[in-house]
């Protein structure tokens, strides 16, 4: 066995390790969620449910309208996404593409702000928006992202773009191309996995956002999946077969997302930060 051969295998190995141990949370609440409550309660534990108990979900539905939950939450993503895919790759655009004064410094600026925790602005924040009188809405959870989402975004897709020859501008330009039409019709297209990857990245923060919407949300009529499942969690006597059936029915949409945007999401991340 020569080295090379020997080294592939040690890194798989330890790269399915790796992996098993990632996948044992998601396996072990999906086990659960098909188990009784005295099977899940047995020493040893049981690995492998003898027979799937599908009926914790049906109970789980019948306990919390998780319908009503996925549309709210669809309410407050659909908007997000849209607000962050556009802003953030103007933003990043014009960054990459564009020469303005203090570029560097403004860009400097805006990369500072991922050194802030949001916890240290949400009371500020909050306010804001109590004095605009939007709190108990879903305003709140959408504006901010018609604004970048977040530095993080910016500054991805803003690496991204400094991977794509400026010569494709500069030929458009000739042609006598806008700064928009390029960023419509060359740049967009080019940065598509970039785009992917920051939506995903929204897509699952905002899924999993509980303190930002309980903040804002009092009205349990409003609350998305996971104020929803802070719900089943809280009812008196829920057991804990039901709440892991709610918690698979929480992750599995976020899951499901990720599979199918996975080629994007490891091509833009491979692709992103070549050039600084």
């Amino acid at each position: 066995m020569t080295y090379r051969l020997r080294g592939k295998i040690v890194t798989y190995g330890v790269l399915f390790l790796l992996s098993l141990l990632v996948f044992f949370p998601m396996y072990w609440i999906i086990r659960s969620s098909l188990l009784n409550l005295q099977e899940i309660l047995e020493f040893p534990p049981i690995w492998f449910p003898n027979a799937f108990r599908i009926d914790n979900y049906t109970e789980v539905m019948a306990r919390v309208d998780f319908g009503k939950y996925f549309i709210n939450t669809f309410t407050v993503i659909i908007p997000v996404l849209v607000g962050v895919g556009l802003t953030a790759s103007l933003t990043a655009f014009g960054f990459a593409r564009l020469e303005f004064p203090l570029k560097n410094l403004w860009f400097s600026l805006i990369i500072m702000t991922i050194l802030l925790p949001s916890i240290v602005t949400l009371v500020p924040t909050y306010i804001g928006w109590s004095k605009l009188q939007l709190t108990n809405s879903y305003w709140p959870l959408i504006i901010p992202a018609f604004f970048g989402g977040g530095a993080f975004n910016i500054f991805l897709l803003r690496q991204f773009l400094m991977t794509i020859p400026k010569e494709l501008d500069e030929s458009a330009v000739i042609d006598g191309a806008s700064y928009f039409t390029i960023y419509r019709k060359i740049i967009l297209p080019l940065i598509k996995p970039a785009i992917v990857v920051v939506l995903l990245f929204t897509f699952v923060g905002v899924w999993n956002d509980f303190l930002g919407q309980l903040v804002y949300l009092n009205d349990s009529n409003k609350y998305t999946v996971s104020l929803g499942l802070s719900t089943l969690r809280g009812a008196n006597n829920t057991p804990m077969n039901l709440l892991m059936a709610g918690t698979a029915i929480v992750v599995m949409p976020a899951v499901i997302v990720f599979l199918f945007g996975q080629r994007y999401f490891i091509e833009g991340i491979a692709t992103t930060g070549i050039k600084g």
